[in-house]
C-alpha cells in the first residue's frame, strides 16, 4: 500500500462514530432516521441502538478489521449495521442484491466474513449460497428484540482514520467485482465535500432511494449523520414517498439517474408539487437527454447536478457544476470538485496540453484506500502517488472539463481513435431520442467502424427522425466519427451490468454478422 499512502493528503485520525456521537451530545432530540416502520429515532434513540449492535457483534467475537457482510434492500439496519462496525473497527461488505449467485458467492468468498447478515426478502439467495461455515443474522421480527436485550457496548470507538470502513463492489475487467474499499477518512471528507460543494447542512433530509450498496446512498447517508441531518429509508424509487418528502423536508440531495426520468417526469406532469427546497438533484447529466433535464428541474424548481465521480473517488474529480433551471442551451463541460487534485496524462504518465485528452488521474481525501485483496491492480492504479481512473478526459482553456469517455473502451478506425462519448452525446441532443450506445463493428476497409442503437418512443418514431439522425450526424461529427449503422433498439434490450452499466462488449455479439461493412 505504499504507493496509496503518497495520495493520501489528509492528516484526520477521526472516528466516524466519533463525529456521530458528538453530533449526539449537541443535539439528542434531532431527527436521525425519519419516519421507518412508522417512527422517527432521534439521535439519541439511534446511537442507543447502535451501541447495543456493537456489543451484539461483539458477542460473536467481531474484532478490528473483521468483515461482516450484508445483503438487504434499504432500511434503517443497514446505517445501524455501517456505524456500529465503525465503533468497532470491523468492514462492512455491502452486497449488491442483483448480482447472480455465482457473483454474490465471488464476493463474499473474496472478503471471508465472520458473520453475514440479510434481510427476509433474500434469504432465500443467501441459503442458496455456499454458506454453511458462516454465522448468519437475519432482519426478522425477533431481530429488535435480540439488539436491544443487550447492554450497551462501553468501550471507545476502534475504527478511525484510514481504517477500513465500509467495502463497495464495482465492476471489474475480469468480469467480476472489485471491492472498493473506504475508509473513515474518506468518509468524513466525502460529508465534508457535500457541505462545502453543495451546501448541505443539518436541515436537509436525505432520501436514501438507491441501493445502500451503491456510495450514492451510503455517501450521503453516513454523510448526513455526521453533519446532523436525517436520512428516510425508502425501499426503491417509490414516486409518492419521495414527491410527499419534496413537499414537507429540505432536501439535501435527490438521487436521479437515467433511464428513470422520462416515467417520473410524466408523473410530475399530472402531480405538480412545490418542494419545500432541494439542495441538489440529479446525476450524470451526460447520458440524459436535454430535453429531460430542462424539464425536470422546471418541474423541481432546482438545477440539475453535472456530476463526474465515482465509487473510488467520491463526487470528484468533476461535480463542481450545476445546470440552471428549464435550459436547453447547456454546456455538459464539467467544473473541477473541490478537495481535489486532477491531472491527465497520456500512457506514459505525462501531463497532457491544455485541449488533449488524456487519463484522469487523481488525489485527496475523498479516495478510497484500494481495492480489497488486490495488490497488483493497486500497484498499478495508484502508481507514482496518483489514482489513476481509467477515464479519458480533457481541460478546456477557461479552465472547466470535458469527459472523453472510458480509455479501455476504444473504436480505432482507419488508425484513428474514436470515443463513443463523443457520437452518442449528437444523437442525444436530438428531443426525440432517449438513449443512444455507440459500439464498434467490423469493417473490411477500416479495421473498426462505429454503430449507434438508439432508442426512440416506438419503431415508427425512429423512422420518422432516421434522416434527421443521419444529417445530425454527418453535421455534428467528423467524417471517420460518422457511424456506418443506425439502428432502432428497444431500451429493454440493452444489456446492462448490476449497477446499470451498459455492456458494450454484449451489444458487439448481438449485433453479429448483420451489421458488418
Amino acid at each position: 500500500m505504499n504507493e496509496i499512502n503518497k495520495l493520501i493528503n489528509f492528516s484526520s485520525t477521526n472516528s466516524v462514530a466519533d463525529l456521530f456521537e458528538a453530533k449526539v451530545k449537541t443535539n439528542p432530540e434531532a431527527i436521525a432516521i425519519l419516519n421507518y416502520k412508522g417512527k422517527n429515532y432521534t439521535y439519541k434513540n439511534l446511537q442507543n441502538k447502535i451501541l447495543r449492535l456493537s456489543n451484539f457483534l461483539t458477542s460473536y467475537n467481531i474484532k478490528p478489521s473483521s468483515r461482516v457482510v450484508i445483503i438487504s434492500e434499504n432500511r434503517s439496519e443497514y446505517l445501524e449495521l455501517e456505524m456500529a462496525c465503525a465503533k468497532i473497527g470491523a468492514i462492512v461488505a455491502a452486497i449488491n442484491w442483483r448480482l447472480s449467485e455465482e457473483e454474490t458467492q465471488y464476493c463474499i468468498d473474496l472478503v471471508k466474513p465472520k458473520i453475514i447478515f440479510f434481510s427476509e426478502r433474500y434469504q432465500e439467495k443467501y441459503y442458496s449460497l455456499k454458506l454453511r461455515s458462516h454465522k448468519y443474522v437475519k432482519f426478522d421480527k425477533k431481530y429488535e428484540k435480540k439488539i436491544m436485550d443487550m447492554p450497551p457496548y462501553k468501550g471507545e470507538s476502534i475504527g478511525r482514520g484510514e481504517d477500513p470502513m465500509v467495502i463497495l463492489y464495482t465492476s471489474g475487467t475480469t468480469g467480476y467485482p472489485k471491492g472498493a474499499v473506504i475508509s473513515h477518512r474518506a468518509f468524513i471528507a466525502r460529508a465534508m465535500y457535500n457541505v462545502i460543494e453543495y451546501g448541505i447542512d443539518k436541515e436537509d433530509t436525505f432520501p436514501a432511494w438507491a441501493p445502500m450498496f451503491h456510495m450514492a446512498s451510503t455517501d450521503l447517508a453516513i454523510g448526513s449523520l455526521l453533519i446532523g441531518g436525517s436520512v428516510s429509508f425508502i425501499d426503491g424509487f417509490k414516486k409518492n414517498i419521495i414527491i410527499n418528502l419534496l413537499k414537507k423536508y429540505k432536501i439535501s440531495w435527490l438521487v436521479l439517474m437515467p433511464g428513470m426520468l422520462e416515467d417520473f417526469i410524466k408523473y410530475l406532469k399530472t402531480n405538480t408539487i412545490k418542494p419545500k427546497g432541494i439542495k441538489i438533484m440529479g446525476a450524470m447529466a451526460d447520458l440524459i437527454p436535454k430535453k429531460q433535464i430542462a424539464e425536470i428541474t422546471q418541474l423541481l424548481c432546482t438545477p440539475y447536478l453535472n456530476s463526474f465521480g465515482s465509487t473510488e473517488t467520491g463526487m470528484p474529480p468533476a461535480s463542481g457544476g450545476k445546470i440552471s433551471i428549464n435550459s436547453m442551451k447547456y454546456s455538459l463541460s464539467k467544473t473541477q470538485s473541490s478537495l481535489c487534485e486532477i491531472k491527465f496524462v497520456d500512457d506514459d504518465d505525462r501531463e497532457v496540453e491544455i485541449d488533449q485528452p488524456g487519463e484522469c488521474i487523481l488525489r485527496g481525501p475523498t479516495l478510497f484506500s484500494g481495492y480489497w485483496n488486490e495488490e497488483k491492480i493497486n500497484q498499478i492504479e495508484f502508481r507514482n502517488g496518483w489514482f489513476h481512473m481509467g477515464d479519458v478526459m480533457k481541460r478546456n482553456s477557461d479552465g472547466t472539463i470535458d469527459f472523453v469517455d472510458r480509455k479501455k473502451y476504444l473504436i480505432k478506425s482507419g488508425g484513428e481513435n474514436i470515443y463513443p462519448a463523443e457520437i452518442e452525446r449528437v444523437f442525444l441532443s436530438h428531443k426525440d431520442v432517449i438513449e443512444a450506445v455507440a459500439v464498434k463493428t467490423y469493417s473490411k476497409k477500416w479495421g473498426e467502424t462505429p454503430t449507434v442503437l438508439v432508442v426512440t418512443n416506438s419503431h415508427d418514431k425512429f423512422i420518422k427522425i432516421y434522416e434527421d439522425l443521419v444529417k445530425l450526424s454527418r453535421k455534428k461529427l467528423a467524417g471517420y466519427k460518422q457511424p456506418s449503422f443506425i439502428k432502432y433498439f428497444s431500451k429493454e434490450n440493452i444489456p446492462r451490468s448490476s449497477t446499470g452499466k451498459v455492456q458494450r462488449h454484449l451489444i458487439e455479439k448481438m449485433i453479429d454478422s448483420n451489421f458488418k461493412g
